[in-house]
């Protein structure tokens, strides 16, 4: 899971006060997904500044949030103090592999992260080894359509924007994914994300030269990725992704 910009203190600044991270209905979706009991011990792939591991927290015997950038962290650890959150820790970290012992949580939650995973087979052992039996996965992510074209294209435009991106993974991938390590795949919502242009590449600093070759792709969308991803053209340029919230039991 490599962060290159995130861990640029200014872009994580800019997640640790972005609303679509700091809030947003997905996380209170996720959080209810979880259905936690306050005896659990929860893990968070992927934390970044920490928003879905300080919701969870309150409600848990201990959450560890996992980043593999030490700034992202450095915003995490700032949030939880000012919320008075003593029960989480965080860890510079990637997601492969997991630095804890068999079966030593019962909740992984992974909240707009795992489309940074290279090797999503190679975490998902991680995770159904950390995992109690009987454990949940949690996922909340950005997803690629099952059509060839329209998953080259936003997979093409996520690297463009951002090259540690590793791609947004099928909802099809998923469960076959999940199911060859005995997670019971379960999907629990779908929704379109909407997003401004330039909001989105300002948050991870994009270069001049991948905001001029992202505005290119967007021109030149065919009719079909121009429907799938509610391309509004200039001067208010805007698009969605698609995302998807699922569950894998460890069972």
């Amino acid at each position: 899971m490599n962060r290159g910009s995130f861990d640029r203190p200014e872009v994580a600044a800019e997640y640790a006060r972005a609303s679509l991270f700091a809030a947003g209905d997905d996380l209170a979706w996720l959080v209810q997904a979880a259905a936690l009991t306050g005896r659990e011990r929860v893990l968070d792939l992927g934390t970044a500044a920490g928003h879905t591991a300080l919701a969870l927290a309150p409600r848990t015997a201990i959450t560890i949030g996992l980043d593999p950038a030490p700034a992202m962290l450095r915003q995490a650890r700032r949030l939880a103090a000012e919320r008075g959150v003593g029960n989480l820790g965080l860890i510079v970290s990637p997601a492969d592999p997991i630095p804890f012992a068999d079966g030593a949580f019962d909740v992984v939650a992974c909240r707009l992260a795992a489309h940074h995973f290279p090797d999503l087979p190679g975490t998902l052992y991680e995770v159904e080894r950390v995992l109690r039996l009987g454990g949940r996965l949690i996922v909340v992510d950005v997803i690629a359509p099952e059509d060839d074209a329209l998953d080259e294209f936003i997979n093409e435009v996520e690297v463009v924007r951002d090259p540690s991106h590793a791609h947004d993974y099928r909802l099809s991938e998923w469960a076959e994914a999940l199911g060859g390590f005995a997670l019971r795949y379960e999907l629990l919502r779908r929704w379109e994300l909407p997003l401004d242009f330039a909001a989105w590449t300002a948050r991870v600093g994009a270069p001049p030269a991948a905001v001029a070759r992202l505005e290119t792709l967007f021109d030149g969308a065919s009719p079909d990725a121009v429907e799938a991803f509610r391309i509004t053209p200039p001067p208010a340029r805007s698009f969605c992704l698609h995302a998807a919230l699922f569950v894998g039991t460890k069972g």
